[in-house]
């Protein structure tokens, strides 16, 4: 048995739309011992993927906290590790590489730069969409993938029956209409009137709920909908996660939900201006689709309605 360690942090929609390539790892390696090094916000979640035998929390501390950076780099080196599938790709798990495979190719450290194409940029690779990448990485790395292109988010469900029988949930339309704050251009503004025109056209059929981050609870209270929480407290990732699993329909903004919401198969849309595209993000699949505009402020309620059919 040989240990393998697969590097993702985050963010939430990148967890979820890992999911596939994850799967793909540890079926090509099922005899070995699969680590995955991530970011204390993902530490309990991906505690219960199946496909994980340990996670490792990487506190992304500066790279010039020379203490942290080597303890670290010892723990990992004391895994004896046989490869190295770094899914996050960024300036952080170049600079580990550096430390920990400093010449080796991606028969050791599986990257988008390892695994390049001869004379293709890894500005121009990243342009492509994210579950093509990660595709053609594994597949490059020597790795036969059946899952990566259509990841399976439904690991992370957990049982929600008393929080669904608190707030009487049976046949509910769940929306998200928050954001980052420093990523407000994904914010669509309109969530209040497409709740009315939906109340309005299903005669108050289903329920519409939301179900608010930590730091969005105090938002909550402007959105005309159902807030569902837990105790007083934001839904855990897989709380969250079987919200969405049980739910009729999904409409959401270009956040980490709108990525769990499609890769658990659900029917839904996200809402996409022109911070990046849709296509690009990998998120469309059969049931859930993208509405991409140039600018969110000129996308009508009426507009998004046209997407929503439930009967």
């Amino acid at each position: 048995m040989s240990n393998i360690l697969i590097i993702k942090h985050g963010s939430l929609g990148d967890i979820a739309q890992v999911s596939g390539a994850i799967q793909d790892i540890y079926d090509n390696h099922i005899n070995d011992r699969i680590y995955i090094l991530t970011t204390k916000p993902y530490l309990e979640l991906l505690k219960k993927n199946p496909f994980i035998h340990e996670v490792i929390v990487d506190k992304r501390l500066s790279k010039f906290n020379l203490i942290y950076l080597y303890s670290l780099m010892r723990n990992l080196k004391k895994l004896k590790l046989k490869k190295v599938y770094d899914l996050q790709n960024s300036s952080r798990t170049t600079f580990y590489k550096k430390i920990l495979f400093p010449s080796s190719n991606y028969n050791v450290w599986s990257s988008s730069i390892t695994t390049l194409s001869f004379g293709e940029k890894k500005e121009d690779f990243d342009m492509k969409p994210v579950l093509n990448r990660f595709d053609y990485q594994l597949k490059t790395s020597g790795l036969k993938t059946n899952h990566t292109l259509k990841p399976d988010f439904s690991w992370s469900c957990t049982d929600i029956e008393e929080i669904k029988k608190k707030y009487d949930l049976e046949n509910y339309i769940v929306l998200f209409p928050f954001c980052s704050p420093h990523l407000n251009k994904k914010k669509w503004p309109y969530f209040n009137e497409l709740i009315n025109l939906l109340n309005n056209k299903y005669k108050s059929k289903y329920k519409i709920v939301i179900a608010p981050g930590p730091s969005e609870i105090k938002d909550a209270k402007d959105i005309d909908a159902i807030c569902v929480l837990n105790k007083e407290k934001s839904l855990n990732l897989p709380e969250l996660s079987s919200l969405i699993k049980d739910s009729l329909f999904v409409v959401a903004n270009d956040t980490g939900p709108a990525h769990i919401a499609a890769h658990l198969n659900k029917r839904g849309i996200t809402l996409f201006g022109e911070h990046i595209s849709a296509s690009r993000q990998s998120i469309e699949t059969e049931k859930f689709k993208a509405i991409q505009v140039s600018n969110l402020m000129n996308l009508t309620p009426n507009k998004v309605l046209e997407y929503i059919n439930l009967d």
